[in-house]
């Protein structure tokens, strides 16, 4: 009982036919009666040790799942405190940055408090995402993160051409798209030395450029793995790297991206 089952079969065959054999030469016939029973027993006994392996075997996928589920769940925390964390700080070191240059050149308190007013909205709204985030509820909106990618920018003295309505994108990609500008957006404040900063948007396509030279996201880090682990999720792809000239791209593309008017690698219309 305690073999694998093949070598157990082949086992109680022999069994059988050891039996049938030792019947024959002792007393001339054989008890089919005795022989059922011996396989009847062998066969229910056989049988209860299979589904005691069987349950064993199931209690440990059990355990195995709830470890995974615990696995992800981090996994999915660790991540979007992350995105929310990473852009937040980043948006309020520029805005720290800016009022403290103007009130070392200009002393002007009314636009420095202007700057800290918009520092306080910015903390209150990262403090409500990372809630939000924790109790798993938090939705995000492309439409918002592009308007905050607006503000961050303007405020870190970099131009942004932003797309004038997100309509034209599907439903399902709005949250992962926004999820893209965000990041994005983070590394022009944090590693590039940019001017100008471009979105553009298509119906399963995101696209975020800079003009800036320096190369400090050129390796995946944390963020942008994590934007391809979502976009794996809802069969999409993240392209990543620096462009002709000078500058940076990420580009992110749905799994109906190819039927779409999507940007080439350089940036421009196909």
């Amino acid at each position: 009982m305690l073999l694998p089952l093949r070598r157990a079969l082949l086992l109680g065959l022999a069994t059988v036919l050891g039996q049938i054999v030792w019947m024959r030469l002792a007393t001339g016939q054989v008890a089919w009666v005795q022989v059922a029973i011996l396989v009847g027993v062998t066969a229910a006994l056989g049988t209860v040790f299979a589904l005691n392996f069987t349950i064993g075997h199931l209690r440990a996928a059990r355990e195995e799942v709830k470890r995974l589920g615990v696995n992800e769940e981090r996994v999915r925390v660790a991540r979007d405190m992350h995105d929310i964390l990473g852009h937040s700080l980043s948006t309020m070191t520029v805005q720290l940055g800016l009022t403290r240059r103007i009130l070392e050149t200009s002393g002007d308190a009314a636009l420095a408090a202007g700057r800290i007013a918009e520092l306080e909205a910015t903390a209150r709204t990262a403090l409500s995402d990372v809630r939000a985030t924790v109790s798993g509820y938090r939705a995000l909106s492309l439409d918002s993160e592009l308007a905050g990618a607006r503000m961050a920018l303007s405020a870190g003295g970099v131009r942004v051409e932003l797309p004038a309505a997100t309509d034209a994108v599907r439903p399902e990609l709005r949250e992962v798209f926004g999820y893209v500008v965000r990041e994005a957006v983070t590394n022009v404040l944090r590693h590039s030395d940019a001017e100008l900063c471009t979105v553009r948007l298509g119906p399963a396509w995101v696209e975020v450029t800079d003009n800036g030279s320096a190369a400090g996201g050129a390796e995946a880090g944390n963020g942008l793995t994590g934007l391809a682990e979502r976009l794996a999720a809802v069969s999409g792809t993240l392209e990543h790297g620096p462009v002709p000239g000078g500058g940076f791209r990420v580009a992110a593309r749905g799994p109906t991206a190819a039927l779409d008017p999507a940007p080439s690698k350089e940036g421009e219309p196909i």
